[in-house]
């Protein structure tokens, strides 16, 4: 049988060239942890950690590599600026659009005295500037967004948002799950002050690292939310405050730090104009034949203008969990069915609580991948 990988979204798969075989290295001829010893192959860590930092910092158009922190995820990563910097008497802008990762924490810290105000989407999930605009407050501390959504593939407009951060003097924070790798981010042009990433999905390298960009300004309004050892100042019972220790505490994810290295240089040297090419090539590709098929199966935008290759369909007359243990068991492909751990963004489509069969494409799929799974599909469909 015929295997398709088509749950990029959650994770990629296959990684880049050589994130399996560096990870491998350091585990057999590297090993040791950093910033804690001061032999060769500790040192030899360490200038790779660092480096990483300064590939992020090429990616995202970002000048200060000690303020690339690294944590285990995006969603720790958010969960780390959110729960450190807002204070009770904030107030948070955010999309309806929002993943749990951002939803989770904010709703929390509603007990701490924080409020969100929440900007609806249209059933394209699209986010109108106006609407932000006249979403803001006097006490509204920070807007956070994703770049765009994990359910439909929609991309915000992140740089008018940016411009009105900049405009209110209100602090923009982003979450890139969906897009770093893919598409542009300029932390400088797109007015950014805090930028989360994951490692996994469109960075193309290992799960369990991920971290975020933060601007020196804002450093010292965010508290750390782990203290611990970090092998430096460690005469002192206190957390360093500098960067990027004051957030780095513990063991970090070595390993995962070296493959994240081998894949963001694969990264760059193809380039993401030509990533992101081939992969909405190979949606448009999808969305046709869909679109032949029967046009209401597809969710959120029909086109592939200001989108990802993320691609929602709901079978309204058959089981979406049911269409999806299918597609695996009887065709190789793996898709994800469900609310994509993002309610808001399904209430946005008009797909909860059924939630949709989501097929999210990467660099390494092919026009024949998409081909299968349209006939797949097809087949499928005519059983109904």
């Amino acid at each position: 049988m015929k295997r398709v990988y088509c749950d990029n979204g959650a994770t990629s798969y296959p990684k880049a060239p050589f994130v399996g075989e560096t990870v491998l290295d350091y585990i057999n001829n590297i090993g040791c942890n950093v910033n804690r010893g001061v032999y060769s192959t500790s040192f030899k860590a360490e200038n790779t950690v660092y480096e990483t930092r300064e590939l992020i910092c090429d990616l995202f158009n970002f000048k200060t590599a000690e303020n690339v922190v690294f944590t285990q995820n995006i969603t720790t990563s958010l969960n780390v600026v959110l729960k450190g910097l807002l204070r009770e008497g904030d107030n948070v802008v955010v999309s309806s659009m929002e993943h749990n990762a951002v939803m989770r924490p904010l709703t929390s810290m509603k007990q701490r005295g924080v409020t969100i105000t929440k900007v609806n989407g249209n059933i394209l999930g699209e986010i109108s500037i106006e609407d932000i605009e006249n979403a803001i407050s006097e006490n509204t501390k920070a807007i956070v967004m994703t770049h765009a959504s994990n359910v439909c593939g929609t991309v915000l407009p992140i740089r008018k948002i940016g411009e009105l951060c900049k405009k209110y003097n209100k602090i923009f924070i982003v979450d890139s799950a969906q897009t770093a790798g893919v598409l542009d981010i300029d932390i400088k042009k797109d007015n950014i002050d805090i930028l989360c990433f994951t490692g996994h999905k469109g960075l193309l390298g290992p799960q369990g690292i991920g971290g975020f960009l933060i601007k020196e300004e804002l450093v010292e309004r965010v508290s750390p939310l782990i203290e611990g050892g970090t092998g430096s100042l460690s005469e002192l019972e206190v957390q360093p405050t500098y960067m990027p220790d004051k957030f780095e505490s513990g063991t970090p994810n070595v390993p995962g730090i070296f493959g994240l290295n081998a894949s963001l240089n694969y990264l760059l040297k193809t380039g993401l104009e030509s990533i992101y090419n081939k992969e909405i090539d190979l949606t448009s590709r999808f969305i046709e034949k869909i679109m032949n098929i029967d046009e209401k199966l597809l969710i959120g935008k029909k086109d592939i203008v200001d989108r990802t290759a993320v691609v929602s369909l709901d079978f309204k007359d058959l089981d979406n969990g049911i269409v999806c243990h299918n597609l695996d068991k009887n065709y190789g492909i793996s898709t994800r069915s469900g609310l994509h751990c993002a309610p808001s963004a399904h209430k946005t489509l008009n797909t909860f609580p059924r939630g949709t069969v989501r097929f999210s494409f990467g660099h390494f799929n092919s026009y024949e991948d998409i081909d299968y799974v349209i006939d797949s599909i097809n087949k499928i469909y005519k059983t109904k």
